[in-house]
């Protein structure tokens, strides 16, 4: 690909986000057709969706075969992941276990604290979908720790933590491999989320710490060998 091919297809790609903002498209909604955003932009259709390439590579949209273009989560994000990043090693795994284990516990406090009713809500709904088998393929939306830190009231600390685990999403699938236990990681959220509803700070604090610790602790005795780029940790 030229340099100017590419230049040109990324500014197509600008163009895009400028529409799916202008009309107040979300996650989900469904974006037309690359033959009509073609005809909008006046360009080829396989530039379009040379376009939506690079948009799906950072997760603002999502192109399902068969059924078309979906606006995907990326579109609300600042920080995105880079596609090009290399492959996940066993230290990179453990490494987002222990950022969480630092953050997280803070920000159960922080919901507890706050409260919130529609956050609340939302929380519960995570809880409840998290046992759901996959749609088509897809989990349910709502993310637990996610939308526990959207309970803290602290926008910052639910986009830093969304972005840490989009950034992350290999090692975040690692993870929920390794620790294969999802009755009790669903008790766990539970009695987190009992913690925050009754507004006990301290208790919400605690149980996330020793939720995440425990997960930690399982990936210390995982068997990482057949990881891509694992490094020489994972040696025998």
């Amino acid at each position: 690909m030229t340099q100017s091919r590419a230049s040109f297809s990324e500014q197509l790609a600008d163009d895009i986000v400028r529409l799916i903002r202008s009309e107040s498209l979300g996650p989900g909604d469904a974006l037309e057709s690359s033959r009509d955003l073609a005809k909008r932009f006046a360009v080829t259709t396989p530039t379009v969706r040379e376009a939506l390439r690079r948009l799906e590579a950072t997760g603002v949209v999502e192109l399902r075969h068969g059924s078309g273009t979906y606006i995907g989560p990326g579109i609300e994000r600042t920080v995105l992941a880079n596609p090009h990043r290399p492959r996940i090693t066993r230290r990179s795994v453990i490494e987002l276990a222990e950022a969480r284990l630092v953050i997280e516990p803070g920000i159960a406090a922080l919901a507890a604290s706050a409260r919130d009713a529609a956050a609340l809500q939302r929380l519960e709904a995570a809880t409840a979908t998290a046992l759901e088998p996959p749609v088509h393929g897809h989990r349910p939306a709502l993310n637990f720790h996610v939308e526990l830190a959207a309970a803290s009231g602290n926008g910052l600390l639910r986009e830093t933590l969304e972005a840490l685990l989009h950034v992350r999403a290999d090692e975040q699938t690692e993870i929920r491999f390794r620790y294969d236990d999802r009755q009790r990681d669903h008790a766990e959220h539970r009695d987190i989320l009992a913690a925050v509803r009754d507004g006990d700070a301290a208790a919400a604090e605690r149980l996330t710490r020793e939720h995440l610790t425990t997960i930690r602790a399982s990936l210390e005795t995982a068997d990482f060998g057949d990881v891509d780029g694992t490094d020489e940790e994972a040696a025998p």
